[in-house]
């Protein structure tokens, strides 16, 4: 399986970050889930839906939204947006399943989804892996 995701936020529609995986955090996580969350409530007051997808200069987002979740990944440019779609849509289905009861019963505590990422390792582009891209 091609791992095409490299980042990965999740969070809860107020901008609490529930999960994340990210390479190089050049950015407080709780931050960015904030701006995120506010960022798709204003584009939800402008076009039904919200945000989907947005570029920087050396990276693609997709985001896609399931049960009071913002599910974000990031990606490089040569990676097509079809496949991480697919792939965070596996990823926030196992999420909604594996920690419904969290969800509905959220309180602000995000220990108990820490461990997701034993479960989404096929999904994630390792570090190694990039290393590997610098030396080749």
């Amino acid at each position: 399986m091609v791992k095409v995701i490299q980042d990965l936020w999740i969070l809860e529609e107020s901008g609490t970050v529930l999960f994340d995986r990210v390479f190089d955090e050049k950015i407080d996580k709780n931050l960015f889930g904030a701006m995120m969350s506010a960022l798709n409530s204003f584009a939800a007051e402008l076009a039904e839906g919200g945000l989907s997808s947005f570029s920087l200069s050396q990276k693609n987002f997709s985001i896609i939204k399931r049960k009071n979740c913002l599910f974000i990944a990031s990606y490089p440019k040569k990676s097509r947006e079809k496949k991480v779609i697919e792939e965070l849509k596996k990823i926030s289905k196992r999420f909604v399943q594996l920690y419904r009861e969290e969800l509905e019963n959220f309180q602000g505590e995000v220990t108990p989804f820490k461990a997701f990422e034993l479960e989404i390792e096929d999904s994630l582009e390792q570090v190694v892996n990039k290393l590997q891209e610098g030396f080749w």
